[in-house]
């Protein structure tokens, strides 16, 4: 159930993460609500999971998530750079987030 509520936060992250762009500045009131709901989405699910995670691997695979979907996400909705060494980094976090999960014991 933690590691559940801990894909969720890091889905949340993305979605917050993404929805700055949208709020430019907190100057769009919508996107600006969006952002705040997603974000404590995000924190309440992450702190939710701590409860039985250890925080260094929780905290870590959450940022991970959002790190690499924002990564994604940038090079689909914002056409950012696709290189081979970009691909490669997101790779590396990719293989860091299962490491951890693969020496969790939760």
């Amino acid at each position: 159930m933690a590691w559940l509520l801990l894909f969720s936060a890091g889905l949340l992250e993305i979605v917050f993460a993404i929805s700055l762009k949208y709020n430019q500045g907190f100057t769009k009131l919508w996107p600006s609500i969006f952002t705040v709901l997603t974000a404590l989405g995000s924190f309440g699910l992450l702190m939710w999971a701590i409860k039985t995670l250890p925080i260094g691997t929780a905290y870590a695979v959450w940022t991970g998530m959002g790190a690499v979907g924002v990564a994604i996400l940038g090079i689909i909705l914002f056409k950012e750079s696709v290189d081979w060494y970009r691909l490669l980094s997101i790779t590396l976090v990719i293989a860091g987030i299962i490491g951890l999960k693969l020496t969790d014991s939760h």
